[in-house]
């Protein structure tokens, strides 16, 4: 349909242009992630709202599209809830607890406009709270793994595109609107945040990202072929979810605070062992893909004993690179 690649280009030009413009407004208002020499090592102050950029070029797009329907209101409502909230934090600090309560505000708005869980083996008093530790999860998810220039956003664009295909093999016109211009908006961004980045997405953005992918991941349909498809949304979202864990643990071990920064995350410890940040990137965008390729697999699989092989070699795959990572030595 015409509609897809419309909505497509229109936010991805939309977005080459608001970038920039969220660039100089961020110098000039001196919204800056300054290097503080222990996490943030880069150069010089590289300018947030990047997020902004994303989020307004993904809604003006949509307002071009199609009407707004109760589902697309819950999820715009409850996107701009944690874009507002991680500007505030990227302007200021807010302490985690105050994150995670405003997190659950606007998991709460997407429950009461009827996006949640809804598997048929799992009672409704079941799915509510699954919801919720879903999506405050992949909020901070993508905040975690939001370490590297072009990382978190790419992910992202990888994971919008397998989205997209999820809703046209479910015949759901809406979410395959919503996913395609998403990935045209995080495109546009890239051009300007891919190394070396002029301009970062902030809190603002990771958070918005993580809880809209989280919330279109739970529209789709998913067992139609086999009872395990629900994992391909999981697998799909792997990366963001790896990094978590592999953080936790790391933290957990160290016994430090979840919340407090340390450079434990995946793509750090890449770097530490020699490879280049740009390969690092890489890398992470041939595992986006192969993952949003086998989370489609999964979905399509009618044999179940296949289902089971498939998710058995990414959970052992997982478990040795959390193994092998957290014995690298960083700094």
């Amino acid at each position: 349909m015409w509609i897809y690649p419309l909505t497509f280009v229109l936010s991805f030009i939309l977005s080459l242009y608001l970038t920039p413009v969220m660039r100089r407004a961020a110098l000039q208002f001196g919204i800056v992630d300054r290097p503080d020499g222990r996490l943030k090592r880069h150069k010089d102050p590289i300018p947030y709202l990047g997020g902004i950029a994303i989020y307004l070029s993904f809604l003006l797009a949509l307002a071009f599209s199609f009407e707004f329907d109760q589902e697309v209101l819950g999820l715009l409502l409850a996107g701009t809830i944690v874009l507002l909230l991680g500007l505030i934090d990227d302007l200021g600090f807010l302490k985690p607890w105050v994150k995670v309560a405003g997190q659950m505000v606007a998991v709460l708005v997407l429950i009461r406009s009827g996006i949640f869980i809804k598997l048929i083996f799992l009672p409704t008093y079941a799915s509510i709270p699954l919801t919720f530790l879903w999506l405050v999860g992949m909020a901070n998810a993508f905040n975690i793994i939001d370490v590297m220039d072009g990382l978190a956003a790419g992910v992202a664009f990888f994971a919008s595109l397998a989205f997209f295909f999820v809703a046209l093999l479910n015949g759901r016109i809406m979410i395959a609107i919503m996913t395609i211009t998403l990935a045209g908006s995080l495109l546009g961004f890239l051009k300007y945040n891919f190394t070396p980045a002029q301009i970062f997405m902030g809190d603002a953005g990771s958070m918005f990202l993580g809880l809209m992918l989280g919330a279109l991941a739970m529209i789709g349909s998913y067992t139609e072929k086999n009872v395990l498809g629900f994992f391909a949304p999981v697998v799909i979202l792997g990366i963001p979810i790896f990094d978590t864990f592999l953080v936790t643990f790391v933290r957990w071990r160290k016994g430090i605070p979840i919340f407090l920064g340390s450079p434990d995350h995946y793509a750090l410890r890449l770097k530490a062992v020699g490879l280049s940040l740009k390969r690092v990137i890489w890398m992470s965008y041939g595992a986006a893909v192969i993952l949003g390729g086998l989370g489609l697999f999964i979905m399509e699989l009618s044999c179940l004993y296949y289902v089971v092989a498939v998710l058995g070699l990414i959970f052992m795959t997982g478990l040795v690179a959390i193994f092998l990572l957290q014995r690298v030595k960083v700094e």
